[in-house]
């Protein structure tokens, strides 16, 4: 029976050797058509709609990493709020369970108080002269306290002037502000600035200010023209003013500890990437602005532009907040960002 069984099991064994070899020569074949077996995926997080400059930054981040790294990382975007409002997302982030946020900087405020610099009333000019202050050694102070923070920063890009809306008068001066409930994103100048105005600020995340607008529990809040118009809140408010009050950025920002673990190339992919999207981004914005200011008016808002003695009143109104911002974070750091924005 051995003499039998033995052949045989040599004949099965080079069998099974045959089939070994040819699997292992068509993967050689297809090359970089087979599944990598170190492929990586990365969730990416933001709280814009779909047609939002923002949510097309992480389309572009997607395409460019999965390029750079030859499909090794592969992006999962989770845009317009899918995986929970903006401050969900920071702290999802933080905790390592998504990898990215696309957001604006005010949700990262309470973690990077220095943000806030950037942040006061009428502090800019110009769009450049905002870029000028987050490309120079300003921004490299921001990033470094992110960084102790847990995090990473990606890039900025252009979130806008914020403009005020409101269902109850035309904002001509302060003295229209008084009494109104106006919804503010979760940042303190923002919030002193608005008190100093006379109205009654409340912070509130992105997701709730439709229906409390739709509902009368506020009677306005403030965004950017492209904000305003994307998430349909001209369906709910009559007037719009072009306060133009703040300058707001868009950040991008990855957990800090995921980040470290991807090996050197991978992570060059990853900020070459976010640089591509926010440089694409920025331009874009630019160029979009007017057109939904334009879309506003069309939809029915009534736009009240705002005077030079209106603006001037504001400025006069809010110039307490600078002096109360120094108590909060280093005097020095404020006077290099307002000196930066003046030149």
């Amino acid at each position: 029976m051995n003499s039998i069984r033995l052949p045989i099991l040599g004949v099965a064994m080079k069998f099974r050797r045959s089939l070994l070899l040819s699997a292992i020569a068509a993967l050689a074949f297809a090359g970089v058509h087979a599944p990598s077996m170190a492929q990586q995926r990365l969730r990416v997080a933001g709280n814009f709609p779909a047609d939002h400059t923002a949510t097309k930054v992480m389309e572009i981040f997607k395409k460019e990493v999965e390029a750079r790294t030859q499909g090794e990382l592969q992006i999962d975007l989770f845009p317009n709020m899918q995986l929970g409002g903006a401050s969900e997302n920071v702290d999802q982030v933080r905790s390592g369970t998504v990898f990215a946020i696309v957001t604006s900087i005010a949700y990262f405020t309470r973690i990077v108080p220095e943000y806030e610099a950037v942040s006061l009333p009428f502090l800019f000019s110009s769009r450049e002269a905002a870029f000028r202050v987050m490309d120079g050694p300003v921004g490299k102070l921001f990033d470094e306290r992110m960084a102790q923070k847990g995090f990473v920063s990606l890039g900025y890009g252009e979130l806008g002037f914020r403009h005020v809306t409101n269902n109850v008068r035309p904002i001509t001066s302060s003295a229209d502000f008084k009494g109104l409930k106006i919804r503010l994103q979760p940042n303190e100048v923002h919030l002193d600035t608005f008190r100093a105005l006379g109205a009654n600020p409340v912070a509130m995340d992105v997701k709730e200010v439709y229906s409390a607008m739709q509902q009368g529990v506020l009677d306005g809040h403030e965004n950017p023209y492209n904000i305003i118009a994307s998430r349909r809140f001209n369906e709910v408010q009559k007037h719009l003013s072009d306060t133009g009050h703040f300058y707001d950025f868009i950040n991008a920002a990855a957990n800090k500890r995921l980040f470290e673990r991807l090996k050197k190339p991978h992570q060059d992919a990853v900020m070459a990437g976010m640089k591509e999207a926010m440089v694409w981004q920025r331009a874009e914005a630019a160029k979009q602005d007017e057109g939904w200011r334009q879309q506003l008016v069309k939809a029915g808002m009534t736009f009240t532009p705002i005077t030079p003695q209106g603006r001037a009143d504001f400025r006069r109104s809010t110039a307490s907040v600078v002096e109360s911002l120094k108590k909060r974070i280093d005097p020095k750091l404020i006077d290099a960002v307002v000196s930066e924005a003046a030149k």
